[in-house]
């Protein structure tokens, strides 16, 4: 990691990442923004400043000053209002999830959303302990396999099992308030939410392919800089 020495912030060099976690992210960013990278695009991308220059210039389309996650906003509240409704005025960024996702219908209601939207957002999942437990079960399995191959194919079985069954019905809230998602979903669906898809904020995009990076790799967003090194060619 390198630092500023100019403002003492820590700059993310992202030539140390591993390259399959940035391909991840780099997936990421063609799902958002509906594009696609060739390895002749990441060829010359040393920088992450060159990269965001990419996706700009990939999505080829003109500028708007329009806030994205404003619009992405609108579009969830006209969601939640479809199927419930509930005066405009009592829905803003600080309203809790809890409050309009009941623990109890919580999945039928939120499925109810994304099929509103036309959106997957991703936004239950199970209780930490749930996944630490079938997790250590598949490691457990695992090893038991090298003593009992029957025994550990049965316990591996279980264990994946439960890990998808917890995916599926879990009802915890990946994040808080009506805001929060509102950015979830801007991040991960830029184009989507835009209500004219020909128009995008070519400011407002490096900003989120930074989100992007900074949510998958558990980083603050103000550590990547324009300099900061990148190495994806070979990802």
């Amino acid at each position: 990691m390198k630092v500023n020495l100019k403002n003492n912030t820590p700059v993310v060099n992202l030539s140390t990442i591993d390259p399959e976690d940035v391909g991840d992210v780099l997936l990421k960013i063609e799902r958002s923004f509906n594009i696609r990278f060739t390895d002749e695009d990441l060829k010359h991308i040393k920088t992450f400043g060159a990269l965001c220059d990419l996706v700009v210039e990939k999505v080829k389309q003109v500028q708007s000053d329009s806030c994205t996650t404003q619009q992405a906003f609108y579009k969830l509240r006209n969601a939640i209002n479809a199927k419930k409704p509930i005066e405009k005025c009592d829905l803003k960024p600080q309203t809790k999830l809890c409050e309009l996702f009941p623990r109890d219908n919580r999945i039928e209601v939120v499925a109810d959303m994304e099929a509103e939207m036309g959106l997957h957002v991703n936004l239950l999942q199970p209780k930490r302990w749930i996944v630490y437990g079938f997790t250590g079960l598949l490691l457990a399995a695992i090893a038991l396999s090298f003593f009992n191959n029957i025994a550990g194919f049965i316990v591996t079985g279980i264990a994946i099992t439960g890990l998808i069954l917890a995916g599926k019905f879990g009802k915890e809230l990946k994040v808080k308030t009506l805001g929060d998602l509102a950015e979830k979903i801007a991040r991960e669906h830029y184009l989507s939410c835009r209500r004219n898809a020909s128009t995008v904020n070519r400011t407002e995009v490096a900003e989120k392919v930074k989100e992007l990076f900074a949510d998958y790799l558990h980083v603050e967003p103000y550590r990547f800089k324009k300099r900061s090194k990148v190495c994806i060619s070979n990802t």
